[in-house]
């Protein structure tokens, strides 16, 4: 009994410790969420039991497995009967399918699933009595009262529980209990030892009183947000201090959203510094990676990741929070961490065509959860505004800034460029002014090739490369060098804080939530809201003496083709190019009729054949299901999977949960697909380290099979 393992290396969980983190966990969840902790307790100790097996420890162990399909949980329900006749119902739901989908599995290795193949009921029952005896000691010993039975009986705990499982999943809906055991299994599963420490400090409401400061610079900081309404819309130029008043109207847990990884990254920072002093045990999460993706008989499973249930305050992007739209695995949890909670939707005018459906849709998703609900935004187009307005009625305040306070945030002027190249002599000039430069692009690649240009014209300037295709620790490193401060966030003369002459070379992932603030940008022409959410990066800091002083953007015309546009819509880069005036100052009473002139109609795509959670509050997923493949890989471009470098995958499979995020590197599914995974972790695909550099990031062009190292595909 001492001997059974739960987990693999690097950790080797025994058995009795998983199953007791797991419980520790389930019955947090369960006080906090008003559901029954003696239930939670036992389906906890119940949902792994069938690890007990002989099959499962030879694998775990890595002596070898037997070719047919083995499932710990199948085996687990054999000993449904140890618990009491009234918990079955919530039992197996929290058993049954908490690894797999209980019908149409990706890997077609859910419970009825195996119907259509081999004898699996005899597999899973095994030789019985040489291994059920260890499995009720260990019952026993964690403090579950039972008296051992036969193979008799626990071969019928499987066919009562088989016979649940036909008929829940012809029941339209989601079961909580599932959705309460992954969680508490993916709490523990990833905290291991310090599953206990951990949950003392979920579920805590936050201290905001941080925001409660005020400025003369910030003239949303003087604003009111008592309300009795709920919900919360409001728009401001970029520094005005949207971030502070959104936090303001919160009260209670919050979810935060920004559209970059980039911009989370930079607003975990942020947020944890501002609130540590007043929350010394704050958990706050931020979300790396969109998704899992494991192939399985060739087709992909999309799961959600949620570090942590429970977090004070988490940030992500709400293409993280698609899987609850579009019933992916692990959406129960998410919608159980979800519910009552504060959510905050920061610079939703960044999102367009599919992004702002999916926004559209979560916003309705949420408000049916009992969330309340508030909208940040520098710029939004008046159909945006309707529609939002449209989906939380009349229980939202309403903010503006007014004209006067939108004229003391006149900072640019604007002048158009054709290429790239023409901008060089204003770079040029820049540096002998000792001036700070950021040139963006909309693509990785671009930017990679400019930067190889910049360093090449300009070897003695401090030159850095930014953008989403780094190493998490690489980009964490590059955006401290980016930011110019500490730990302690004193200025360290490093680019944004720099008093000499230096470039940074970025792509759209800058254009929200960074606070730095440069004298010059060259940037490609984007969307006219993206654009302005990009000017801000530019005589940002404001003081009394700025005001009404400008700093100069140049515009490079957008490209001819279609391909050449992406990832944006040729037509609309061609119309925010055309309504942007000449060397002249952007006046920011202006933008609304800018935005409108770009945006006159959005095409608002009705993702609702799609989503599982429909408009009039049905849910159209069977029980104990979940969807394979999302519906985002065929609808968006997104970072969704994660990929690791061939040299660094012994390290990952032997590392922490901390250090596993420092290696992945955020990419597009579709680059990696054809790649082999890791087996723990996020389960990354595994890329050559030829395709990798510190300095210029992850090349998508160099993924291929003969640029692999010999010796490490022998080890």
């Amino acid at each position: 009994m001492e001997n059974l393992l739960a987990k693999s290396a690097p950790e080797y969980t025994p058995l009795k410790d998983h199953l007791l983190h797991v419980s520790y966990a389930a019955k947090a969840f369960a006080n906090y969420l008003k559901m029954d902790k003696t239930v939670a307790f036992n389906g906890a100790i119940l949902h792994d039991m069938g690890k007990a097996h002989p099959e499962f420890q030879r694998r775990i162990r890595g002596n070898g497995r037997n070719s047919k399909v083995f499932r710990h949980e199948i085996s687990s329900l054999l000993f449904l009967s140890v618990f009491p006749e009234s918990e079955y119902s919530a039992l197996l739901d929290m058993v049954i399918a908490h690894h797999k989908s209980a019908k149409n599995d990706a890997g077609d290795k859910g419970l009825l699933d195996l119907e259509n193949g081999y004898d699996y009921i005899d597999f899973h029952v095994g030789q019985w009595n040489q291994w059920a005896p260890d499995a009720f000691k260990l019952l026993v010993d964690i403090g579950i009262q039972c008296i051992p039975f036969g193979e008799e009986v626990a071969r019928q705990n499987l066919s009562l529980a088989i016979t649940y499982c036909k008929k829940q999943t012809k029941i339209r809906g989601y079961a909580e209990w599932r959705g309460l055991l992954m969680g508490a299994d993916h709490f523990a599963s990833a905290l291991i030892n310090d599953t206990e420490k951990n949950l003392n400090r979920a579920f805590q409401i936050p201290d905001l009183s941080f925001f409660n400061r005020t400025h003369p610079l910030y003239p949303l900081s003087y604003k009111e947000t008592a309300s009795s309404k709920r919900h919360t819309l409001v728009v401001a130029s970029t520094g005005a201090g949207k971030t502070d008043y959104l936090f303001k109207r919160t009260k209670g847990r919050v979810f935060y959203t920004l559209p970059f990884q980039a911009s989370i990254n930079a607003m975990f920072k942020r947020v944890s510094k501002d609130l540590k002093p007043d929350n010394p045990n704050l958990d706050i999460r931020v979300l790396h990676s969109a998704s899992m993706v494991v192939r399985q008989n060739g087709k992909e499973e999309e799961s959600v990741l949620q570090p942590l249930f429970g977090s004070t305050i988490k940030i992500l992007t709400p293409h993280q929070l698609a899987a609850i739209a579009f019933g992916m695995k692990g959406y129960e949890a998410m919608l159980l961490d979800l519910k009552g909670c504060d959510f905050i939707l920061d610079e939703i005018h960044t999102y367009t065509g599919v992004s702002q459906a999916i926004v559209l849709k979560l916003v309705q998703i949420l408000k049916q959860l009992d969330c309340a609900i508030h909208i940040g935004t520098a710029t939004m187009p008046t159909k945006l505004y309707e529609k939002i307005v449209e989906e939380l009625g009349e229980d939202i305040l309403e903010e503006k800034l007014t004209l006067e306070e939108l004229d003391e945030f006149d900072r640019h002027t604007l002048h158009k460029i054709n290429s790239f190249e023409e901008s060089l002599p204003k770079i040029s000039q820049a540096i002998e002014e000792n001036k700070k430069t950021l040139v963006v692009f909309n693509r990785v690649a671009r930017a990679q090739d400019a930067y190889d240009q910049l360093k090449e014209i300009y070897p003695e300037t401090p030159i850095l490369l930014l953008h989403s295709r780094f190493k998490r620790g690489d980009r964490n490193f590059k955006e401290k060098q980016l930011l110019g401060l500490d730990e302690a966030g004193n200025p360290i003369g490093e680019f944004n804080t720099s008093t000499k002459a230096c470039i940074v070379v970025s792509t759209q992932i800058v254009e929200v939530s960074l606070d730095i603030s440069f004298d010059l940008m060259i940037t490609e022409t984007a969307p006219i809201d993206a654009m302005i959410q990009r000017f801000g990066r530019v005589n940002r800091k404001r003081t009394k003496d700025t005001i009404g002083k400008t700093k100069p953007i140049y515009i490079i015309a957008p490209p001819e083709s279609k391909n050449d546009a992406l990832p944006y819509d040729v037509e609309v880069l061609r119309r925010s190019y055309d309504v942007l005036e000449d060397s002249q100052i952007l006046k920011e009473r202006d933008l609304q009729g800018k935005i409108d002139y770009v945006f006159p109609e959005i095409d608002f795509m009705d993702i609702e054949e799609h989503a599982v959670f429909k408009s009039d509050g049905k849910i159209t997923i069977d029980k104990l299901t979940h969807r394979g493949k999302s519906i985002l890989f065929e609808l968006l471009e997104i970072d969704s999977v994660s990929c690791i470098c061939e040299g660094d995958l012994e390290i990952y499979e032997n590392t922490d949960f901390e250090r596993r995020l420092e290696l992945e590197i955020p990419v597009r599914y579709f680059a990696v697909k054809g790649m082999n995974q890791a087996q723990n972790g996020n389960k990354p695909f595994i890329i050559p380290d030829k395709a990798y550099d510190f300095e210029i990031g992850l090349d998508v062009k160099k993924i291929r099979e003969n640029n692999f190292d010999v010796n490490n595909q022998i080890l």
